[in-house]
């Protein structure tokens, strides 16, 4: 039995018609919901609340990502209590490879697999499916491609996506699309586009027929595409918009585009979307790219980038960016961040942490990404304050002069 056949079982097992009445019917599920609490008076920048089953996220929001749930190099316990985090992500591709479906509905979904007992949002694992280039194959019926694993065979389509994020749990799922690259054709970006609008019906279509496997509420997000051109982006969330779904993600940025075309695409799709309900882009970005698209109506970010560029020593502070592998900080002993509260910010030096990631020991990366994580966890905490006590727009303008800087 291949890859493909072996899935396929899994789902008739899990989502049986029988099955599904059996779970679902003694379960009395609550909808998410998004408030809106403040608004800036000289930007599009918003402060909300958005209630979940696993408990209430404060936006604006980074989500740290988990793509084979866990964090790399940061345990449950530090996400929890230094880093603060309200929500993170897993990877839909990753979790259906490694560890699979079958481990992680006995477990009794993600949540409990991992140890993490606050929301979670799943990506539909479109866009690792599009980066697999050399190995994977596009069709009207969804994505065939080849594990990076072990080479197996495998189909993704918009239901058994769908299927798959109802098995590994999460509270937001998303909906399965195409990213395309950048640069990317107009005529092909187009019919990307209006594939991925036809997925988004069999998504909701797949989802609206099942329900949550675990006694608590799920979420579907449709994706805005467009690539960078105006009139599909507006398009793109028109239609999104019409599925009045309870929030809406956009995706296909932070590909290669210039920042100032993904700011443009941005803005031109926050003034369409539903002002009542939460806005996700998707992989964005370095802390001035969040701060300018909070500006323009984003609620909730997730990046690699803190914890790969941490990996590297490269570390994310109010005052600019500092490469830990640089000599002049060989013998300085001051601490890590003086301006941060986190506490190995403060035990440590920035000559011990320039040691540890010179000598490649672990401690190094440890340390490294609880200092960058916390710290874009304190930028959209301030700005969510800036926004409450209306100093968002000149807080904002400050800040990116001084993230900018290289120490």
């Amino acid at each position: 039995m291949n890859g493909c056949e072996r899935v396929a079982a899994t789902y008739r097992l899990i989502f049986s018609p029988m099955t599904n009445t059996n779970l679902f019917a003694n379960f009395a599920v609550r909808i998410m919901k998004f408030t809106l609490t403040a608004k800036d008076k000289l930007s599009k920048a918003r402060a909300g609340t958005l209630e979940t089953d696993h408990g209430t996220i404060q936006t604006p929001i980074f989500m740290p990502v988990g793509t084979a749930g866990t964090v790399k190099a940061v345990h449950q316990r530090e996400l929890m209590a230094d880093i603060e985090a309200q929500i993170i992500l897993g990877n839909t591709y990753h979790l259906y490879l490694r560890p699979g479906l079958n481990t992680i509905e006995q477990a009794g979904g993600l949540h409990k697999f991992n140890g993490w007992d606050k929301p979670i949002l799943t990506d539909s694992g479109g866009y690792q499916v599009y980066s697999l280039t050399d190995v994977r194959k596009i069709k009207e019926e969804g994505v065939t491609f080849r594990s990076h694993i072990d080479g197996s065979k495998h189909l993704f389509t918009p239901e058994n996506v769908m299927d798959t994020q109802r098995i590994i749990g999460a509270d937001i799922i998303m909906a399965f699309d195409e990213c395309t690259p950048y640069p990317c054709d107009y005529h092909y970006a187009r019919r990307s586009l209006d594939m991925t609008h036809r997925w988004l019906k069999r998504c909701c279509d797949r989802f609206d027929s099942t329900g949550p496997k675990y006694g608590y509420d799920q979420t579907l997000f449709p994706i805005v595409q467009g690539s960078v051109y105006k009139d599909l982006r507006m398009k793109s969330a028109e239609v999104i918009a019409s599925f009045e779904r309870e929030g809406n993600a956009i995706g296909g940025l932070s590909v290669g585009e210039p920042a100032e075309e993904m700011y443009a695409m941005t803005e031109i799709v926050c003034d369409i979307l539903p002002e009542q309900k939460p806005r996700y882009l998707m992989g964005v970005g370095t802390p001035i790219n969040i701060l300018e698209n909070i500006a323009l109506g984003i609620d909730m970010f997730d990046c690699v980038m803190p914890t790969r560029n941490a990996r590297n020593g490269m570390l994310f502070t109010a005052d600019g960016v500092m490469n830990m592998r640089n000599e002049k900080w060989k013998n300085d002993f001051s601490p890590i961040d003086a301006s941060s509260d986190l506490w190995v910010d403060q035990q440590h030096s920035k000559a011990y942490l320039r040691h540890l990631i010179a000598s490649g020991e672990m401690l190094g990366a440890q340390i490294a990404s609880l200092h960058n994580l916390h710290f874009y966890l304190w930028l959209v905490n301030t700005a969510r304050e800036k926004i409450i006590s209306g100093e968002f727009y000149e807080w904002k303008k400050q800040m990116v002069g001084r993230l900018g800087q290289k120490l």
